[in-house]
């Protein structure tokens, strides 16, 4: 029995083709160093190191697990790692229909998040109540807890959901590491009753 050869072709390999670099936050550089304000570097690491936390109810979460797969691969955007302890996590992703008795529990797994904490309602279940405008379904999750990004749907595409992911990362990098702490902020969840 002769051995088998496979004749490859060698292709030289570009890696710069398919790597997108992040861009360099604003600042001074000069031969050796590189000087720029720290909410720079702390948006720009928070922005690509998001850690989502699925909350999904009905239909948009299928949408959802097809945005996490092999085709549409959600992790390219940094959030590889999908939590599901609100303690590790910091975007909470509300994918369908919430009914009154479920705000409470949304609501209880928000607070649980630690701080800075993101919200991306997905579909228009969540969003508004969808087409289930009755007793027992919340007329929208921003009537609970606040919402950072809306995308629209029923059930929205995954691209809908990518372009929330970089709405979301749009704010992350983008905020100030003192609007916590700042009084429209400390206002907002005063009407929110969460201290």
């Amino acid at each position: 029995m002769r051995p088998v050869r496979f004749n490859i072709n060698k292709k030289p390999v570009n890696l710069t083709d398919s790597v997108m670099m992040a861009d360099m936050p604003p600042g001074h550089s000069g031969e050796g160093f590189f000087a720029t304000q720290l909410s720079h570097v702390v948006g720009l690491a928070r922005k690509n190191s998001i850690w989502p936390l699925p909350f999904a109810t009905s239909c948009c979460g299928i949408e959802f697990m097809a945005t996490m797969a092999s085709h549409y691969d959600l992790a390219r955007f940094g959030s590889e790692r999908l939590g599901f302890s609100p303690r590790q996590c910091d975007l909470l992703m509300v994918m369908g229909t919430i009914s009154k008795k479920m705000a409470p529990v949304l609501k209880q797994v928000y607070l649980q998040m630690a701080e800075p904490r993101w919200v991306l309602s997905v579909g228009a279940c969540a969003s508004s109540g969808g087409i289930f405008d009755t007793y027992s379904v919340l007329q929208g999750i921003d009537q609970v807890i606040p919402v950072d990004v809306y995308v629209p749907g029923c059930p929205p595409r995954p691209e809908g959901i990518i372009d929330g992911i970089l709405k979301i990362q749009n704010i992350i990098q983008n905020e100030d590491v003192r609007r916590r702490s700042s009084p429209v902020y400390q206002k907002l969840m005063q009407e929110y009753n969460i201290q």
